[in-house]
């Protein structure tokens, strides 16, 4: 009865009957179908003469004149703020919450840009423009210690590295894919529709987090009670169940010896020797699995630094193209399909991996632990689209993958720990790809940068040094779900207000079309 019970948890996380997922994915659905309708009526109704113009190349217009303008005010706009040294005090409060946010924010690994940028706009008094960079170098100094302290764990169920290399592979390309695709309706929609989508959006995703937590958090305690007499006191729920199912395995294939020591010495025989063939093969995986697969990590790092490359030449807006290509061009156009048809390529070579290991794993008996994806056809298939999802509002909302990508590992039912390692690491990736065009760009406030970068290594070290210490005093994993939860709640709760101010000040701007300076 008990081992039951068990299993009915985990069956949650199996895909097709995982309710947690089924609810994530229903509510991005809807909000996603909401997007691409509002970006319809808005290009619809919208007039675009000014658009007309630039794309019909005309040399001198009173828009060329109000872009050229812009196109100076945004590049030394931080001239505009006033020097970091000496420290005011909005800059010791701003400081002071996003350091705790950090905090927070840093046993998920999911960044906490959702909890910066509203800081750093309504109590450092920096504009969007810039208050987006300095959270996104915040962001990277603190991925960078999350990778740190990361990369010597191991996971707590099996012997390879905590940070699954196999889940980044297959989720961040078509993330990034999602990214593009959604910032491009982040300049068609008003700021009140995004604002809007945006709360939904979080919302829906905290509570199914929120919830999630406390599942997990009811399943430890339970666990916990019972573990005096059967289980090692350093044991979690996902442990215990995976010895538990282990020990039933153990006594199912003993119970099958003993029926079978009557059989017939030539099938013994042939069933060693295919034994040994499978062991060989399983030898071989579990030798792979206990360093960090260095092909994967090099195709990672060659599929960012091309789409950094060509998004970087291609310009767009207010940034001119080195290459002279001309923001709405057919040039600007294929660039971007290059892109896209460069990550799909890429997204095509993971699923060819993965299918692969899938089956040799399935040809040898390999063990799965709890928390891990079985990468089915299926599950190929599946699990980036929805990873397309958490790339689109990315992008479109401006909030950093972290905050889409944390929730949805954890609906997918990886293991807590991996989660949020595996989370971190890709925000180092993305982090350091968006910090670079910032810079070069010229939107990133140098003094501010490199305090902001400080700030987000250091708190974001002590955070989860400190949250790692609870989860091993407490034997709880789910902490880590509460932090993710918690950091999606409240990003919700301070978009919310930042939005309200930014549209009662009226300093909200009507969309500036794919090509517009805002």
């Amino acid at each position: 009865m008990k081992l039951s019970a068990s299993r009915k948890v985990l069956g949650e996380k199996s895909g097709d009957s995982n309710p947690s997922l089924r609810s994530l994915v229903t509510s991005w659905s809807t909000i996603a179908l909401i997007a691409i309708v509002a970006t319809a009526i808005t290009v619809h109704v919208t007039p675009n003469n000014d658009q007309e113009i630039e794309l019909e190349g005309v040399p001198v217009s009173l828009f060329d004149l109000r872009k050229l303008a812009t196109e100076v005010r945004e590049h030394f706009a931080y001239e505009h703020h006033e020097p970091l040294f000496p420290l005011k005090a909005k800059d010791y409060r701003g400081f002071f919450f996003a350091i705790i946010g950090l905090m927070i924010a840093a046993g998920g690994g999911i960044g906490g840009g959702g909890i910066l940028v509203p800081i750093y706009i309504l109590v450092m008094g920096f504009s969007p423009k810039h208050a987006i960079p300095l959270s996104n170098i915040t962001v990277f100094g603190g991925a960078m210690a999350n990778t740190y302290l990361n990369a010597k764990k191991r996971h707590p169920l099996a012997d390879r590295p905590l940070v699954d290399w196999d889940l980044i592979l297959i989720m961040e390309p078509l993330t990034i894919a999602g990214a593009l695709i959604g910032a491009f309706l982040n300049k068609l929609l008003r700021e009140e529709v995004l604002a809007v989508m945006l709360v939904l959006l979080l919302t829906f995703t905290a509570y199914n987090t929120l919830k999630k937590a406390m599942k997990m958090y009811k399943a430890e305690s339970r666990q916990l009670k019972e573990a005096s007499t059967s289980y090692a006191a350093g044991e979690s729920e996902l442990t215990s169940i995976a010895a538990e199912v282990e020990e039933e395995d153990e006594e199912e294939a003993e119970e099958a010896l003993l029926d079978d020591v009557d059989g017939e010495n030539k099938d013994e025989e042939e069933l060693e020797d295919v034994e040994i063939e499978q062991n060989t093969v399983l030898q071989n995986i579990l030798e792979r699995e206990r360093t960090p697969p260095m092909g994967n990590i090099t195709l990672l790092v060659v599929m960012f630094v091309v789409v950094l490359f060509i998004n970087l030449m291609k310009g767009g807006g207010a940034f001119p193209s080195p290459l002279g290509i001309k923001c709405g061009s057919t040039s600007f156009w294929a660039a971007n399909f290059i892109n896209l048809g460069w990550i799909f390529m890429i997204s095509l070579m993971a699923r060819s991996y993965l299918l692969n290991q899938y089956r040799l794993k399935e040809s040898c008996g390999y063990k799965y632990v709890e928390g891990d994806i079985k990468w089915t056809p299926k599950a190929t298939i599946t699990y980036p689209i929805i990873c397309t999802f958490a790339g689109f509002f990315a992008g479109m909302f401006g909030v950093g993958g972290g905050i889409v990508k944390g929730p949805l590992m954890l609906a997918m039912g990886v293991h807590p720990k991996v989660s949020s390692a595996s989370s971190a690491c890709m925000i180092l990736f993305t982090s350091f790809t968006a910090t670079t065009s910032f810079v070069v760009f010229g939107l990133l406030i140098p003094d501010y940068a490199v305090v902001c970068l400080i700030i987000g290594f250091v708190a974001t070290f002590v955070g989860q040094v400190a949250l790692n210490y609870l989860m091993k005093k407490y034997q709880r994993n789910s902490y880590i779900a509460f932090s993710i939860g918690g950091v999606v709640l409240l990003s919700s709760f301070l978009m919310t207000i930042q939005s309200m101010i930014s549209i009662a000040e009226g300093t909200s701007k009507p969309p500036g079309g794919v090509c517009g300076t805002e």
